[in-house]
């Protein structure tokens, strides 16, 4: 009987094979640099020639503090097919948050774009990592690929370590998340399938790289054939230029940069006349408000659900062909659902403190439980928090939802962000999907206050639009027109939002600035 040959899967593959299917396409703008996928595939090859220059082997951690640019998905091919593992690195966390990570993962080089060179410096001296800089006057990343000749090391094992993704540390200390090159690889057909990316696509880099391995984008569009377009930094004018100009198919964003571009100057009527583009987002669940003004935009918008242990979205909210001949304020309100997992992941499901699953009615609440393909290997040198985030071989997510009669899911909070006011649950994504439907208001975060009497009351913390003239009285009455009125903020707080750099809101900072705001009133009816 014939053995046939089983290759391991790993996400660089689709680099190897898009070089061969669509050499000549465009495969990366970045700036005034285009580069063919034989040109990248060129590129990642010399890479692994070099990171072998620099002692990497099998095994051996290389960190990238890079914006997004060619320098980064070369690093995304170059680094596993050299068998190493890619250290991503959040670009705006601080020098000390740097060195701890970096530290803490063992990387031995750092390889960082330009822009990002002080903080580079200060973060390889503190470590004694390799610093290769890309970019600048001496631009050692490209004068090293130059003398380079390709050194890969297959794959050798699927469920090998890929990379290590950082949580953004917003609850506490960063944790070092464990990517395989199988889920990595699977993820990436997950993307490339619901995104509907084809050759002909061209996606805008609106998403960080570094975050979850760009959601396994970095490889999804490679898979595809489609053209990788860079956005050094996020800029709604430059976007809107983008979208324009390089007929922009595809991206991907946290609902507060679909805020930004929806609020642009350039945002007229018309902007994109004839021109539709698939966006996806994740992080907060995006407000039905904010989703019909992107549709209002020619913006065709799919909600993801997702987190570092998983890849990033593990979840996709399908539509449903027969769900368009709804009106469209419905529409909207079903677009905002995290819905059901992805197609290469296990079904999702929500779970009471007991372990079994909720009734699927769209009220009971639970913690969605996740496991599959696209779940994490564990937290690196934390076994402790590996064994905490498990339940029965499911991973825990700590995200409070319902599960609807049609099987998909809606977030109610995380579970720390629930509120417990005079014994009754206030879920803050409901209070700020309210206020953020309100005129004249950008975004919301609605977090809780000690109080002596209620043990806890809501506060809302609102953006307004510069020309808008709101005020606390009105967003408290609009809210008690639509939901209980103990669910009503009784301190509102205008300015401002804190964020990390994946646009999530950072809703630990808020809650330390309660203690600094004025005792709240006792709930009211």
């Amino acid at each position: 009987m014939a053995s046939f040959t089983f290759r391991e899967l790993t996400p660089s593959a689709f680099l190897e094979r898009s070089a061969r299917v669509f050499r000549d396409r465009v495969a990366v703008v970045d700036q005034g640099r285009q580069l063919t996928y034989g040109e990248l595939f060129d590129r990642a090859q010399r890479l692994t020639g070099a990171l072998a220059e620099l002692g990497v082997d099998r095994g051996d951690r290389v960190a990238a503090l890079c914006v997004n640019s060619h320098v980064m998905l070369e690093l995304h091919n170059g680094v596993p097919m050299r068998g190493a593992v890619l250290v991503t690195l959040n670009i705006r966390l601080s020098a000390e948050e740097l060195v701890t990570i970096v530290a803490h993962s063992g990387a031995e080089v750092l390889v960082a774009t330009v822009e990002l060179e002080a903080l580079a410096r200060e973060v390889a001296t503190a470590t004694g990592a390799r610093l290769v800089l890309a970019g600048g006057e001496s631009d050692d990343y490209e004068q090293r690929l130059a003398a380079a000749a390709p050194a890969p090391l297959p794959c050798s094992d699927e469920r090998a370590l890929l990379a290590l993704n950082y949580t953004s540390g917003t609850t506490g200390r960063p944790k070092g998340v464990m990517y395989h090159h199988r889920g990595a690889y699977l993820q990436s057909l997950a993307m490339a399938f619901h995104a509907g990316l084809g050759a002909d696509s061209r996606y805008l880099w609106t998403l960080p790289m570094f975050h979850c391995n760009g959601w396994c984008f970095t490889w999804a569009v490679t898979a595809a054939g489609a053209r990788h377009i860079c956005l050094r930094s996020v800029d709604p004018s430059q976007i809107w230029h983008l979208l324009q100009a390089e007929n922009v198919t595809h991206f991907s964003a946290a609902p507060t940069v679909l805020t930004m571009i929806a609020n642009a100057p350039e945002a007229g009527a018309g902007a994109l006349a004839g021109h539709a583009v698939r966006v996806q987002t994740g992080g907060a669940p995006p407000s039905p408000t904010l989703l019909a003004r992107m549709a209002d935009l020619n913006m065709d918008v799919t909600h993801l659900y997702g987190l570092t242990e998983t890849f990033g979205p593990v979840a996709i909210n399908d539509w449903q062909p027969e769900w368009r001949a709804l009106p469209a304020e419905k529409q909207a309100t079903l677009k905002a659902r995290q819905g059901v997992g992805n197609v290469i992941g296990e079904r999702l499901r929500v779970i009471d403190a007991a372990g079994a699953d909720v009734t699927a009615d769209g009220v009971t609440i639970g913690e969605i439980v996740a496991r599959g393909n696209d779940v994490m290997l564990g937290y690196y040198r934390d076994d402790e928090a590996t064994a905490l985030a498990e339940v029965d071989g499911w991973f825990r997510t700590g995200d409070l939802a319902v599960q609807h009669p049609d099987g998909y899911l809606e977030i109610r909070d995380r579970s720390k962000d629930i509120i417990i006011s005079g014994g009754e649950n206030i879920a803050s994504v409901e209070v700020e999907r309210v206020i953020d439907a309100y005129p004249g208001v950008l975004e919301s975060a609605v977090v809780g206050v000690a109080d002596q009497k209620w043990g806890e009351v809501p506060v809302a913390f609102v953006s307004i639009r510069p020309d808008a003239q709101v005020s606390a009285a009105d967003i408290v009455a609009h809210v008690r027109q639509h939901l209980a009125h103990f669910k009503a903020p009784r301190t509102v707080v205008f300015g401002a939002l804190p964020k990390t750099s994946t646009g999530k809101i950072q809703k630990n900072l808020l809650r330390q600035a309660d203690a600094q705001l004025p005792a709240p009133t006792s709930p009211a009816g």
